[in-house]
């Protein structure tokens, strides 16, 4: 049975959702026609339909650095740092909201778990070495996109570095404002209590309050202050706005070789960092113990953040490892 071409020009719209709008605007016109002229033909086969998926999310993972289909070495290298920084983010945020979570109870009593202590202090220590690579790695890229903007040749550069400084400035301020609730003030002293300072462990704790089970349970996330569940639902599309607005803005940079060549570099250290991180994390997860006063429990949301973890640092890894094609085959 053939179909008519309105049936037809439908379902190959349906199917030319896999690809990515920038590959629609360029092709999308030429293969909706070959699908058209098939789909008329035979209008069932989920040979095609698996074709064009899979066709559609190599391109998706092309056009993110990630597939071994390579773009054009500068790009290649620009896409990957792009990608290898939202996997960092999306480590980070579950990441630091486990962080934060211990650092509560460490204020308040030393762990009975040495697996738990051990875990606690190789996090802190990935943690300060994540914001330090971080920091080194967004000078030379802000220098080089305000020298553009100085320049006024940074006409695509505006909106993305405006939305990085607005998710910078919201997260900073609400950080601030609602790290005052942090629940590790007044926390009994002990030894090594000051392993993390206080002002950093509530500015993290606020930060993602986000990262919370109590999305599933309405009835209690309800009983908080109203101002704290705007926040728990406002600081996500703040963090999310950072992250769009640093990628697109590494996108559009011509950044120059010795750049990207540095930031591949942080890329290696930022992975085995990340690395670090997840092996004290899944210390105190597999062989912790909950503590006095259940100050170190284990939760379901700190499982599922661990295998988000894994996931994002399993991209990182790739990210890092096409950037490093990309520039092999720039310096050729």
């Amino acid at each position: 049975m053939n179909l008519d071409r309105d049936e037809a020009l439908r379902r190959s719209e349906r199917l030319l959702r896999w690809y990515p709008k920038e590959w629609r605007s360029r092709y999308g016109e030429e293969f909706a026609e070959l699908l058209i002229a098939d789909i008329c033909e035979q209008p069932r086969s989920w040979r095609r339909n698996a074709d064009v998926a899979q066709s559609g999310l190599v391109a998706r993972l092309t056009g993110i650095g990630l597939s071994g289909h390579a773009l054009e070495p500068s790009d290649q290298a620009r896409t990957s740092l792009a990608t290898l920084g939202c996997a960092m983010a999306v480590f980070l945020v579950f990441g630091v909201a486990m962080w934060a979570q211990l650092t509560i109870g460490w204020q308040w009593s030393e762990p009975d778990a040495t697996a738990t202590s051990a875990g606690m202090i190789a996090m802190s220590a990935a943690v300060l070495v994540f914001f330090a690579l971080a920091v080194v790695a967004v000078v030379p890229i802000g220098w080089t996109a305000l020298a553009r903007l100085a320049r006024h040749r940074g006409a695509g550069l505006v909106r993305p570095s405006l939305l990085f400084l607005g998710g910078l400035t919201i997260l900073i301020v609400g950080g601030r404002h609602f790290g005052n609730g942090w629940p590790g003030t007044g926390g009994h002293p002990w030894a090594h209590q000051g392993l993390v300072p206080g002002g950093v462990a509530a500015f993290t704790w606020a930060s993602t309050l986000s990262v919370s089970s109590y999305w599933a349970h309405p009835g209690s996330l309800l009983s908080f202050p109203a101002a704290e569940v705007a926040w728990m639902a406002i600081s996500p599309l703040a963090m999310i706005c950072l992250v769009v607005g640093a990628a697109k803005t590494i996108r559009r940079l011509d950044l120059s070789a010795r750049i990207l060549h540095f930031e591949a570099a942080l890329g290696v250290l930022a992975a085995f960092d990340m690395l670090a991180f997840l092996a004290g994390c899944s210390s105190w997860i597999i062989y912790g113990d909950a503590g006095p006063q259940n100050l170190f429990h284990v939760g379901a949301i700190d499982v599922a953040g661990l295998v988000l973890m894994v996931l994002a640092l399993a991209v990182a890894y790739r990210a890092v490892h096409r950037a490093r094609v990309g520039l092999n085959l720039l310096a050729r």
